[in-house]
């Protein structure tokens, strides 16, 4: 289990108070996040100023900017606690060469891309409806932890559409 790695390899645990920013953009990144307990977002603000809620860490998953990494540019991202959190911060490059032998890590990148890839494809193809649909599948315990604003966010509507899902779905 990765929690059982960065133990092992003795990571230390930082607390981030909610609210509180992990990674700004602007910069190369090659730190990646293990949420211990507790609930991370990554999001980015467009030209516009709006808020686009990118992806959101609750316990046990790991968020990163990859995209910095691999094409060696700045992130386009925030990482910000949404709530009191406990996390693990490594280096991406580190943790993968310590654990090139494990398909653990594998199975997670994969699980990561094939996330991503399906998120995509909801977002060009499905209703407002479907992709609540997949959210609450992806993040069953979430509803609760993330404000309404932040889930529409997420799936590209306004607060009154997601509204108007959740009441026909009653």
């Amino acid at each position: 289990m990765i929690e059982d790695y960065l133990e092992q390899e003795r990571i230390s645990c930082q607390n981030f108070d909610k609210n509180q920013i992990l990674q700004e953009p602007g910069k190369m990144t090659t730190k990646a996040f293990y949420v211990k307990s507790g609930l991370l977002r990554s999001y980015f603000i467009n030209e516009n100023s709006k808020v686009h809620n990118f992806m959101f860490a609750p316990e046990g998953w790991i968020i990163s900017d990859l995209e910095s990494k691999a094409l060696l540019t700045p992130t386009d991202f925030y990482i910000e606690a949404m709530e009191d959190s406990i996390v693990y911060s490594f280096d991406v490059d580190e943790f993968v060469e310590l654990n090139k032998d494990k398909n653990e890590v594998i199975k997670k990148l994969f699980r990561r891309i094939a996330f991503m890839k399906k998120r995509i494809i909801l977002l060009m193809s499905s209703s407002a409806s479907e992709r609540y649909e997949h959210f609450l599948e992806t993040y069953p315990d979430l509803t609760n932890r993330v404000p309404l604003k932040m889930i529409a966010s997420y799936l590209g509507i306004t607060p009154e559409a997601l509204i108007n899902i959740r009441s026909k779905r009653r």
